[in-house]
């Protein structure tokens, strides 16, 4: 009897020393954040008459620049990820498991062609595509996405979904090279995003504080040319408060998510 104690004592610990680290607390502020604000994508009228209130701006902007004389045809370029299409079931599902964004199931996930447009978007680019404007999509999805990301596009009809008008990210994030070629033969009256670095380089990778400065210096623009649209998800406004810092632990990340926060 006591030698079968000693192996089950035994098998117990080898079973212990190979077991895989825990997922993070589901209460983390990681965890739960991506959950609240997910819902709110999902559910919340306010989210979704935020996005129809940015697409009928840009109505009215483009009205103005196609009865405006211009030198190049008109064109509109457009993020896709939380600009055209609503990638909230991939984020809901990475928070249930306990995760947060992770290249891989990303990948997986983009490859479904599963996701739902976001309000407003369809309608607007299809009124701009029967005047005349081009639509070219400059996103930071990845080159192995490409067929996903047409599929997704085309399934719903989206204009000038093809592999011309698709600038997926190159060797940086950066999209300011994308904009400049899509510039060198188009005027562009707009600029669809959920992220600053959507509109300006003057936005990309920059402090919380430049972030905000830039954003005053420009703030012109928004209603303009640039047309913000809402994502409390995810974005370079997160990556900020944590200096770009992509490899923290969620519990880091918890950690300095708190420190951010203003109590008085």
């Amino acid at each position: 009897m006591k030698n079968l104690s000693l192996v089950i004592l035994v098998l117990a610990a080898a079973c212990t020393s190979t077991r895989q680290p825990a997922s993070p607390p589901r209460n983390s502020i990681i965890v739960d954040g991506k959950i609240f604000t997910t819902v709110f994508q999902q559910r919340a009228a306010e989210y979704r008459a935020l996005c129809y209130q940015a697409y009928n701006i840009a109505y009215l902007r483009l009205d103005m620049a196609l009865a405006s004389p211009h030198d190049k045809p008109l064109a509109i370029i457009t993020d896709i990820d939380e600009t055209v299409l609503d990638n909230s079931i991939y984020a809901a599902r990475q928070a249930l498991q306990g995760k947060d964004y992770e290249s891989a199931s990303w990948a997986a996930y983009t490859a479904e062609a599963s996701a739902d447009t976001v309000p407003g978007a369809f309608h607007f680019l299809r009124y701009a595509s029967s005047q005349g404007v081009q639509i070219f999509y400059v996103t930071n999805r990845a080159a192995n996405e490409k067929d996903g990301t047409l599929k997704n596009l085309i399934r719903f009809n989206f204009p000038d979904a093809d592999e011309k008008h698709l600038l997926l990210k190159q060797e940086s994030s950066g999209k300011e090279p994308r904009r400049h070629q899509v510039m060198e033969q188009f005027d562009v009256p707009l600029l669809l995003g959920d992220n600053l670095s959507d509109f300006s380089f003057i936005f990309d990778k920059q402090p919380v504080a430049e972030r905000n400065a830039a954003t005053n210096s420009v703030a012109a623009e928004f209603g303009n040319r640039f047309i913000m649209l809402p994502n409390p998800v995810y974005g370079d406004w997160e990556s900020a408060l944590f200096e770009y810092r992509y490899s923290l632990t969620p519990e880091r990340k918890d950690s300095v998510l708190k420190s951010w926060l203003k109590t008085r």
